[in-house]
């Protein structure tokens, strides 16, 4: 059985084989996330470990490889077992990267459980924050995903490709 990876974006969710996200930035793909390592609670010293290359809304950099800061101009990184959450100062999200447990998955809408259920994937990554991928503001909360202004939401896709931002919306 191949590997599959959940990214959950508000009510959506994307069923893929790989862990890595990537966006087009004009005729240019990029690598926007990369899942390293999920966390494994019988394993010692197990834990999320993710690459991260994205922007705030003020156009400051901010790159993680490994979960440890590569570019980083003043946001607060805090990591757990099962989460990389990085923040303003002022507490504000720019991105929060959570693993989410079986329990916690097979609550979210039926139709992203449904979906789970079927393709059964080896980790459930939800996805939060308000960030940018060049120029594409990204904003995903508990309902919906916004790629500049326009609203994703009660969507649940699985395919054989890379899960990829556009403005045009999420691609596969």
């Amino acid at each position: 059985m191949a590997t599959k990876y959940a990214f959950i974006l508000g009510s959506n969710s994307f069923i893929t084989p790989y862990g890595a996200v990537t966006y087009t930035d004009g005729a240019q793909t990029r690598l926007f996330l990369s899942i390293r390592s999920i966390y494994h609670n019988t394993g010692a010293g197990s834990r999320l470990s993710v690459d991260l290359d994205i922007k705030d809304m003020l156009d400051r950099e901010l790159k993680l490889t490994d979960n440890e800061v590569e570019t980083n101009t003043g946001f607060n990184i805090i990591q757990q077992r099962d989460r990389v959450l990085i923040t303003k100062h002022n507490g504000d999200t720019i991105i929060d990267i959570h693993q989410l447990d079986n329990e916690s998955a097979m609550s979210l809408e039926h139709n992203i459980v449904a979906e789970l259920e079927v393709h059964a994937p080896i980790v459930a990554i939800r996805l939060r924050g308000s960030f940018m991928l060049g120029r594409m503001h990204i904003e995903i909360d508990n309902e919906k995903l916004f790629i500049n202004g326009n609203s994703y939401a009660n969507s649940t896709q699985a395919s054989k490709n890379n899960l990829k931002f556009e403005e045009a919306g999420v691609v596969f």
